[in-house]
């Protein structure tokens, strides 16, 4: 049996059932638990085999799911972590950039607080179509964990240094996501993250992008089944289904050759991941906002490399400085390139 096509053909249902008691305008909890009884009774008297009846059983429990109620929250000890980012909050504002700006975006991009934003460049993260980077989603966490990963690989490749760094990423993910508020697509890349890590110790065991993907959607509508209301939550989804699905072709049409650099390819590679998440995005985009941003491609091809090279220098500042040191030449960098993110995208909001 396809334990990874098994996932996807009933993640599906579910998603679906816990999308029609959500959006019902009927309560449906009544039904669904009557439904869901009788299929599982069948289910278990082996009568239904196949699986487009795991798919009907799954539909029904999907239902069922998302009309008993809002679930439960994934905030953990509010107090914790809200005393963490009150903490983190005060490191940031004390570090003593040339330019303010710097500081009110680092907020931003590591604590989620936009208050300190000044009107222009909010409008111009918006107009450049680069909204997402100044809201706390997954594509921060990956950095984090991109990050976090490096500097645990210090720890050799053992293996109980690997389950030790294991441990430490996901701990680190799930105290930002927690931290952070706990927005659905940081609790996707949460639930990504720790797929991907217990799966390394899998041995034999295929990695299906597209099954962890599903995975994660019916962990998560499992504990939130309201989530799925959150256009946030529908745009982290439908992106990362893009990258799994067409990326890899789109990918595919400038293959790598020989060793060394390849700017051309790093360039088409950006391209691709652009539009794969945009192809997916759009539409769902398009039908809340009634916008569309003309230089999507510029703004993901400047923006997300300059925005990880931000966030791979100030997480080690914020450390430094927690610790009591705040390294000149770091200060500068950090700021060098929160000043040049701020600048290309007013340039390319310009151009609307």
């Amino acid at each position: 049996m396809d334990e990874a096509r098994d996932i996807v053909m009933v993640s599906f249902p579910f998603a679906a059932g816990v999308a029609l008691a959500q959006f019902c305008p009927f309560p449906l909890f009544h039904i669904s638990l009557a439904i869901s009884a009788i299929l599982l009774l069948l289910a278990l008297g082996d009568k239904l085999r196949g699986r487009i009846w795991h798919g009907v059983v799954f539909f029904a429990l999907g239902a069922l799911c998302g009309a008993a109620g809002g679930g439960v929250g994934m905030t953990g000890d509010a107090g914790v972590f809200r005393r963490a980012l009150e903490r983190t909050d005060a490191i940031i504002r004390s570090i003593p950039f040339p330019h303010g700006s710097t500081n009110e975006l680092l907020r931003a991009l590591l604590t989620g607080q936009r208050d300190g934003l000044s009107r222009e460049t909010v409008a111009a993260f918006r107009s450049a179509g680069a909204s997402h980077i100044l809201a706390l989603s997954g594509l921060h966490l990956g950095i984090i964990y991109l990050l976090v990963s490096k500097l645990l690989s210090l720890l050799g490749n053992g293996r109980i240094a690997s389950i030790i760094r294991s441990i430490l990423i996901v701990a680190a993910s799930a105290f930002f996501a927690f931290m952070t508020g706990a927005a659905p697509s940081t609790v996707r890349a949460l639930l990504f993250i720790t797929i991907n890590e217990l799966m390394r110790y899998s041995p034999g065991r295929r990695k299906s992008p597209l099954a962890v993907w599903c995975l994660a959607l019916m962990i998560q509508l499992l504990i939130s089944p309201w989530v799925i209301r959150s256009v946030g939550f529908q745009l982290s989804y439908l992106a990362m289904l893009g990258i799994f699905l067409v990326f890899p072709w789109l990918d595919g049409f400038y293959p790598k050759t020989g060793r060394g650099p390849h700017p051309v390819k790093w360039i088409w590679s950006s391209m691709a991941l652009s539009l794969s998440c945009q192809l997916f995005t759009a539409p769902l985009v398009w039908l809340h906002f009634r916008t569309f941003p003309k230089y999507f491609l510029l703004t993901n091809l400047l923006a997300l490399p300059l925005t990880s090279l931000l966030m791979f220098a100030a997480v080690p500042l914020l450390l430094l400085t927690f610790a009591g040191l705040s390294p000149s030449w770091l200060i500068w960098l950090t700021d060098t390139l929160a000043l040049v993110l701020e600048k290309c995208l007013f340039i390319i909001a310009a151009l609307n």
